[in-house]
């Protein structure tokens, strides 16, 4: 992860927050991606809030806000997971981040994604770099590193360290350099365009012939 990802107080720029999560979510109030920052950001402002006869309210309320979002949505996300600039929740139910998590800048999940322990009895949560994309069902367990530039492929196992511009895909996950582009971005020459959301191991295979 780059320095000075996830550098911004939560607290004391909950509106600026706030204000990101709607342009990430298209402004539209009917994401169910929105309707779980909006708890989430409440949460972390409340720590910011100096004396504790103030702050144990405003706990309950968070409370009460962030069970309500759980029901609708089926996305965990509590206030302790440290989350960078412009993360986006693409697609909702069986999302579950665990509270020690990081995620860095520009960081995209999707439905079933698990990001938490690998056992009860061995405590860390991954720690995730910056423009990392997160295709459905994944699972990134452990106290692992993920770095920058990297595509999860969907139902993909992570429980290893996974090194900055690679693919992971399969269970548990294999890892390939990102030799070439796998973005659809305007002007990239001769690109390999690989969907995060549906990448397989028939994918990996051919993302490693391509390479």
């Amino acid at each position: 992860m780059e320095e000075g990802s996830v550098r911004r107080d939560p607290g004391k720029c909950m509106f600026e927050n706030i204000r990101e999560d709607i342009r990430m979510h298209e402004g539209k109030w009917s994401s169910q991606g929105l309707w779980v920052m909006l708890p989430y950001r409440f949460g972390c402002w409340r720590y910011s809030v100096g004396p504790a006869l103030l702050r144990k309210p405003l706990s309950v309320a968070y409370r009460v806000m962030k069970t309500l979002s759980q029901i609708l949505t089926g996305i965990d996300l509590p206030c302790e997971v440290k989350v960078g600039r412009r993360f986006r929740i693409e697609h909702f139910g069986g999302i579950i981040i665990s509270g020690d998590a990081i995620l860095g800048d520009d960081v995209v999940v999707r439905n079933g994604v698990t990001i938490g322990l690998k056992r009860r009895d061995d405590p860390g949560s991954p720690v995730i770099g910056n423009r990392v994309d997160i295709g459905a069902g994944a699972k990134l367990l452990g106290k692992i590193r993920i770095g920058d530039d990297v595509i999860i492929g969907a139902n993909a196992v992570v429980i290893t360290d996974v090194p900055s511009n690679s693919i992971a895909v399969g269970i548990p996950a294999r890892i390939i350099p990102r030799k070439k582009c796998v973005s659809n971005q305007e002007g990239c020459p001769s690109a390999v365009v690989l969907n995060p959301h549906s990448l397989n191991a028939a994918d990996l295979e051919l993302a490693v012939l391509s390479n």
